[in-house]
């Protein structure tokens, strides 16, 4: 595996660690600029709503830029976003940083992962999308734990000053080993007009609703989770970092439990994943006041959670397969059209004083309703294909030719 390969893993990890550490920044943030805890939860909706615009937007913008020069800017621009978020002022400032943070994330991701790609053989493509996608899983296990106990001693400005080197080292590694690439030409070369057609195919839009609902119950409750555990279950502050790389483990146990389940069994695997998170972020709710069963069930809607992310990919492919560069950046909007509602609706319910206990059951609900979406593509899926009883390869969509992807074997965990 080429070393350039295993570079993009590490800046993708400082990607993953500025996305997610704010979890366990809420209540430094809020004290500091003098916020409420659902508006500082905003600033993680904020770097979603970046991500939703960014990934098909700049998928679209780079395609025939220089990659390893557009790589870099994107990164710089992202390190820049964190220096910025630092010495923000203000909360509308530090909100601003996040939206532009996450638009270089998102075009980075889109770039990055057509790299990759382009940097190994076809039967080591998704060893190659595995390993990038790798330095998500290991920012929610170290990153996003470290984030939360660097800004409770060093204050929650340090974190950003954190991710912002990594992403300085990141820009060297790529400037050093990342080859001068260009993207396809010719024929081979991807055609907007073409691809946007995927758009009228409805299997496509229910892929949409699924992964976004996933994402919203997922995190509506993650966004919360630190003032719950201190707040209800009576957890002290310092234990936040241990909860938030148990969640971390449970999330990458699950998306390698269901890597390995899904191709075959995408369905199977969409519902077993969007109803054990229904059935986890209940029991939360229900027992959230125990601080044992909070924290196990933080560790295990981790685990179910991502257990179907891999299944959520694969099937986005295999209904877009005619859009290869699309594909990946509707996937990427999809969880981060999730990632923003989640949050936002979560403020909802604590901002309309019913607790933190009835963000988890209103999750719940929301990852009920994801499950009934699978329940109905199922059925559709299986009344295009003549009955129950048909198979289709993964990455093969109906009345269309066979399309490589990226997702095929062990089915990347995030899609940025």
């Amino acid at each position: 595996m080429p070393l350039a390969v295993h570079i993009l893993s590490l800046s993708v990890f400082a990607l993953g660690t500025s996305e997610f550490m704010l979890t366990g920044l809420l209540q430094p943030i809020s004290r500091d600029l003098d916020v409420t805890i659902p508006q500082a939860g905003l600033l993680v909706s904020a770097f979603a709503v970046g991500m939703v615009v960014g990934a098909p937007v700049l998928a679209a913008a780079t395609l025939r830029l220089p990659r390893r020069t557009t790589l870099v800017a994107l990164l710089a621009v992202f390190g820049l976003g964190q220096v910025a978020g630092a010495l923000a002022p203000t909360y509308s400032l530090l909100f601003a940083t996040r939206v532009v943070s996450a638009l270089a994330c998102a075009g980075f991701w889109a770039v990055g992962a057509a790299v990759a790609i382009s940097l190994v053989p076809t039967s080591a493509r998704a060893r190659a999308m595995g390993i990038m996608v790798g330095g998500l899983s290991v920012a929610n296990i170290v990153g996003v734990p470290a984030g939360a106990y660097l800004g409770q001693h060093a204050g929650w400005r340090s974190a950003f000053w954190a991710v912002a080197v990594m992403a300085a080292i990141g820009v060297v590694g790529v400037l050093l080993c990342v080859p001068h690439t260009r993207p396809a030409t010719g024929a081979d070369r991807p055609r907007l007009k073409r691809e946007v057609g995927i758009y009228t195919d409805g299997q496509v839009w229910l892929a949409v609703a699924t992964i976004a609902l996933q994402a919203a119950a997922t995190f509506a409750l993650f966004a919360y989770l630190a003032p719950l555990l201190t707040d209800v279950s009576g957890l002290e502050e310092g234990w936040i970092p241990t909860v938030l790389a148990l969640f971390g483990v449970g999330a990458l146990v699950g998306t390698t439990v269901g890597g390995r389940i899904a191709d075959g069994r995408l369905f199977p695997t969409m519902l077993l994943g969007t109803g054990a998170t229904a059935l986890v972020l209940a029991l939360l709710a229900l027992l959230a006041h125990s601080p044992v069963a909070a924290v196990g069930l933080s560790m295990l809607l981790g685990l179910t959670a991502f257990t179907c992310a891999p299944a959520l990919n694969a099937r986005m492919f295999e209904v877009a397969g005619a859009a290869p560069t699309l594909a990946g950046a509707t996937a990427t909007s999809s969880f981060n059209i999730g990632n923003t509602a989640g949050p936002w609706l979560g403020g909802q319910v604590i901002d309309a004083g019913w607790g933190y206990p009835a963000v988890a059951w209103t999750a719940a609900a929301v990852a009920a309703l994801a499950t009934g979406v699978v329940l109905w593509a199922r059925a559709l899926h299986h009344r295009d294909r003549g009955g129950p009883g048909s198979t289709v390869v993964a990455g093969v969509s109906p009345q269309r030719e066979p399309t490589p992807t990226p997702g095929r074997g062990k089915v990347s965990d995030h899609p940025g």
